[in-house]
């Protein structure tokens, strides 16, 4: 009895690259496939106000923004990590944080995966130091915020009860922008920040 063919685990991306999401290779990952996937998925599952989806690429650059506000002598490769941070998301899209929860460790476990290989890929670390992880998860908390209470319908009791209230981030005003925006956007951060997009041999 002949075995059945084994389930596809790649994703082939308009950069021409395929990549196997169950075991990333640097080799396969390209920024403007990221900034393109990035521009185009919606956070907070599109429960947002404004004319276009606030996309993860904006969430990214949000974060990033917000780690030079917390920490303004971070150097520029962590402040590349920020802005990376949910590169993921690419390819996985954008769950919720209680649907993560949910699914359990497999799906972090693949987030993970894939977020290593993005970071080689671009000269960082695979495991970034464990001071860098907890500033820009700190940022991301207080992008949360700014988005739960700006863009997502939240109150800000609710927000300060499910995110923590930040401080000093009164003047971080948030427009969605469109996906063509986003991803310009995404992109010339990236290369501000030093990232590295030639292509891999």
């Amino acid at each position: 009895m002949n075995a059945a063919p084994a389930a596809r685990a790649w994703q082939r991306m308009l950069s021409g690259r395929r990549l196997d999401l169950l075991d990333p290779s640097p080799l396969d990952i390209e920024i403007d496939d990221i900034a393109h996937g990035l521009a185009r998925v919606a956070r907070w599952n599109g429960q947002t106000s404004g004319e276009c989806a606030f996309s993860v690429a904006q969430h990214c650059l949000l974060v990033e923004q917000v780690t030079g506000k917390l920490a303004p002598k971070t150097q520029r490769p962590w402040r590349l990590a920020a802005l990376l941070h949910d590169a993921p998301e690419y390819v996985i899209g954008d769950l919720i944080s209680p649907f993560k929860a949910a699914v359990g460790l497999d799906y972090k476990a693949l987030e993970q995966a894939l977020l290593r290989a993005i970071h080689v890929r671009f000269g960082l670390p695979a495991e970034l130091p464990a001071t860098t992880t907890h500033l820009i998860k700190r940022a991301d908390r207080i992008a949360a915020y700014l988005e739960a209470v700006q863009l997502a319908g939240f109150g800000e009791a609710e927000a300060k009860r499910t995110f923590g209230r930040p401080r000093r981030m009164e003047s971080v005003r948030l427009r969605p922008v469109s996906a063509d925006e986003a991803k310009a956007r995404f992109m010339a951060r990236f290369t501000a920040l030093g990232g590295n997009a030639r292509k891999p041999q």
